[in-house]
């Protein structure tokens, strides 16, 4: 059976144009950080090292349940399709928050709870000796937890985002909840973000309260 995150997680990733409250459970990622213009060849970079690795772990993974057959009964799903892309942003510059040169953040490609450390290791080696790439080194496979958040589902540019931001805003501030910092995560629910006008974009943005 193969995991569907748009079918097997619609309490995750189905959030509606209107701000609701969820609660994020702890998820695995390899992830890798960076600064600066997302516009930049740089962050292209870091998404593309990132998938180098992403690719690799699920084909070793479906392999591994098809020749193991031990693995095979044990496991519920013997492949997934990969996750989208997702990150967390901040500003090294509080004064302007929206000035792209000081953007910093973290982007990452959720695994599923069945990968493991092992399984994350083992691709990577394949991947260092196969395409070695110099920001290889800075993925990081780990578990994060976000909890309590509240979220919407944007359509349209990232750089209208402001408004579903002031819309979240107001949403909390009504029921008596707080921010609990500046950080915010975005989920690309596009295949290809870059090959989609910027009109039919679809973003959950999400940030924590309490």
């Amino acid at each position: 059976m193969k995991h569907e995150w748009k079918k097997h997680e619609k309490e995750i990733y189905g959030a509606k144009e209107q701000p609701s409250i969820i609660v994020v459970p702890q998820q695995k990622f390899i992830m890798i950080s960076g600064k600066g213009n997302p516009n930049n060849n740089d962050y292209s970079e870091r998404v593309g090292v990132l998938y180098s690795l992403a690719w690799p772990i699920k084909m070793r993974y479906k392999a591994l349940c098809n020749n193991d057959s031990e693995l095979r009964k044990l496991s519920e799903y013997h492949e997934y399709v990969i996750f989208p892309l997702e990150g967390i942003w901040t500003s090294s510059n509080p004064d302007n928050p929206l000035d792209k040169d000081s953007f910093v953040y973290t982007i990452m490609i959720r695994q599923p709870d069945f990968i493991t450390q092992d399984m994350f290791e083992s691709a990577y080696a394949v991947v260092e000796e196969r395409t070695p790439h110099p920001l290889l080194k800075e993925i990081i496979f780990d578990v994060v937890e976000d909890g309590q958040c509240v979220q919407i589902l944007h359509k349209g540019s990232y750089d209208d985002e402001p408004k579903s931001f002031a819309v979240m805003d107001a949403f909390i501030q009504d029921k008596g909840l707080k921010r609990i910092n500046h950080s915010h995560r975005e989920i690309y629910l596009n295949k290809d973000p870059r090959k989609i006008a910027p009109a039919l974009r679809k973003t959950i943005l999400r940030y924590q309260i309490q």
